[in-house]
């Protein structure tokens, strides 16, 4: 059996253009899985997710995207089952055996796809080397991690609108040469009629009407 999650596996090279979470994603065009991995790893303590989690949640994520591809129809809880037959050291060779023949007899390459499986060392990498973000506390400044917070869903927004145009004008639905997706998010005080960027207004401290009554404070 594959162990996914085995720190020792040879998922990377240590460079951004050799991890392997980039190839898997984009081999299989899963749009917006990245995104998810950061939020996961950086979130709020209650949504948080440890590297092995993350790992098991990115092959599980795979191995639903290959089953929906090759038309595998699947129970509840029955993909879950799968991995656990695909990746678990403690299953026995027929079950494994079995669960590798009905993938196959759907036409699902299981060398490949359990060698596109990443260990929980490849999804740190893709992290903290490609995504460069940290496992944040909860000292951080509030401030500082909410403004990484709207940067990060900026970014994503920013991939998910260029992967639809992209895809439309590459099955030939809309004409368009070379873009740029801008996504500028405002906030308008309708106290004070001034309107900023949400990160510069956190950088500010707040509006002008906040900056005003601070200064009349005695």
């Amino acid at each position: 059996m594959t162990d996914a999650n085995d720190p020792d596996s040879s998922d990377d090279a240590g460079s951004d253009s050799n991890s392997k979470v980039v190839r898997v994603l984009q081999r299989y065009e899963l749009v917006g899985l990245g995104d998810e991995l950061v939020e996961y790893w950086t979130g709020e303590a209650t949504e948080r997710k440890s590297l092995r989690e993350l790992a098991d949640y990115f092959n599980r994520e795979l191995l639903a995207r290959v089953l929906r591809d090759a038309s595998v129809d699947t129970l509840d809880g029955e993909q879950a089952n799968l991995y656990r037959l695909l990746t678990d050291e403690d299953v026995s060779s027929g079950a494994a055996v079995q669960a590798i023949n009905r993938l196959e007899q759907h036409g699902v390459d299981v060398d490949q796809l359990t060698a596109d499986f990443v260990s929980r060392q490849a999804i740190h990498t893709y992290l903290t080397s490609y995504r460069d973000v940290s496992y944040s506390s909860s000292h951080d400044d509030p401030v500082e991690t909410e403004t990484t917070n709207v940067r990060r869903l900026r970014r994503r927004m920013t991939t998910i609108v260029e992967s639809k145009i992209e895809r439309l004008r590459n099955t030939g639905r809309i004409t368009l040469g070379a873009f740029n997706v801008l996504i500028d998010v405002r906030v308008l005080c309708e106290d004070c009629g001034a309107q900023y960027q949400v990160t510069e207004l956190f950088d500010r401290g707040g509006c002008e009407c906040t900056i005003d009554s601070s200064d009349s404070q005695p």
